[in-house]
């Protein structure tokens, strides 16, 4: 590969004809070479392919005919060798892809939480006056609780979702207030961790607050059968 003069190129031939050791040393690197690049084979760049036979070829034609054997044996060497460096090459470039994606991703996730949290700081705000309503499970959902804060004076709601199981893709929570014996649907929800508080639809008058699982979309009246969640208002309207 031209790392040696000729001169440290003799003295090694040298050294193997009188030590076989040494040439098995040798050929068990060469081995070691050749079963990395089996093992992390990528295919290298149609332009390496060209290099390397027209530098074998200019080699072999450049040289008396007693060097042939030779010649082709470090050419050999010289192509395993670069086939080597080939494949480091691509995986120091992949690893820095790889590190790029994730840089990126940590970045949107930190971008994504600090707007989730002025979103509550915000909300938050609204919730001075409210009425908290604890909902708790049903016996068809017993770990199945939220929050709901309600404020009667300007109708707004805000549900907090504390334990609540993903549904399936064709399916929903649905919220609903309770007056005088009525069902007010106040919006359909997804029980995930994007969702801290969610705003639902208002209502300016409710005796309790009630969840139910419904098809995706929501329904105009609640099916009691899948009732996960109730809570009281307290209040007399």
């Amino acid at each position: 590969m031209g790392l040696a003069s000729e001169t440290e190129r003799a003295e090694f031939e040298q050294m193997c004809a009188q030590h076989p050791e040494l040439v098995a040393e040798r050929r068990k690197f060469e081995e070691s070479l050749e079963a990395y690049a089996s093992e992390q084979a990528v295919r290298p760049p149609k332009e390496v392919k060209a290099k390397i036979l027209k530098a074998i070829i200019t080699m072999e034609y450049s040289t008396k005919p007693r060097s042939i054997g030779l010649l082709r044996f470090v050419a050999a060497a010289a192509v395993i060798l670069l086939l080597g460096m080939v494949v480091l090459y691509y995986q120091a470039n992949q690893q820095n892809k790889d590190l790029a994606s994730a840089n990126k991703e940590l970045s949107d996730k930190v971008n994504a939480d600090e707007a989730t949290l002025d979103k509550v700081k915000t909300e938050h705000q609204s919730l001075g006056n409210a009425v908290i309503v604890n909902m708790v499970g049903t016996k068809i959902a017993p770990k199945s609780v939220a929050n709901v804060y309600w404020d009667s004076t300007n109708s707004s709601v805000y549900l907090v979702v504390k334990n609540m199981p993903e549904l399936p893709s064709d399916k929903q929570y649905q919220l609903w207030a309770l007056i005088d014996n009525k069902q007010k649907s106040l919006g359909v929800f997804d029980a995930t961790d994007k969702n801290i508080i969610l705003k639902m639809d208002s209502t300016k008058k409710a005796q309790a607050f009630a969840i139910t699982i419904e098809k995706k979309g929501g329904n105009p009246h609640p099916t009691l059968d899948s009732l996960t969640s109730i809570g009281k208002t307290q209040l007399t309207q």
